[in-house]
């Protein structure tokens, strides 16, 4: 490897799905691993609002949000995970994690977001199905036994 790092390659083979916006939610650049994650190619996606890949249902509330964002110049999710619903190509339904980084422009406006995303659906799926087998075995308490438990703690 060359001493100057080739960013481009580095995105590129990053396992992570990086997908960046300009300020107004159009998809200006998304990487390989965005391509395995939902399906959609770079082609399909450059050009195209970030709808593409938010369920109908979640829409405004992540529209809000990224207004905020974008008037404020602030978001907790630099350093925290973001888990929320997304789509794939096919239409299948994605449950991602993700961070991101604000981007600014040379006067420091904010010109876009980037966001590093991984598909979260395997661990969801698993915790949706130990909350549901807990709730069976809690039902299957007798009473009486229940209330001792609860008492006792």
């Amino acid at each position: 490897m060359e001493n100057a790092l080739d960013f481009a390659q580095i995105v590129q083979a990053c396992g992570d799905g990086m997908v960046v916006c300009d300020a107004g939610g159009t998809i200006v650049f998304w990487n390989a691993a965005a391509t395995r994650i939902f399906g959609f190619t770079a082609e399909d996606a450059h050009g195209q609002s970030l709808d593409l890949i938010i369920p109908q249902a979640q829409r405004q509330r992540h529209w809000d949000g990224f207004h905020k964002t974008l008037a404020t110049g602030t978001t907790r999710y630099g350093s925290e995970v973001l888990r929320v619903p997304a789509l794939h190509k096919e239409g299948k339904p994605l449950s991602i994690a993700f961070s991101v980084a604000l981007l600014r422009d040379a006067a420091g406006q904010m010109a876009g977001i980037v966001a590093v995303v991984r598909d979260d659906s395997v661990r969801w799926q698993a915790e949706r199905a130990m909350r549901a087998r807990l709730r069976e075995l809690e039902t299957s308490i007798p009473p009486s036994v229940n209330h001792v438990l609860q008492a006792n703690p």
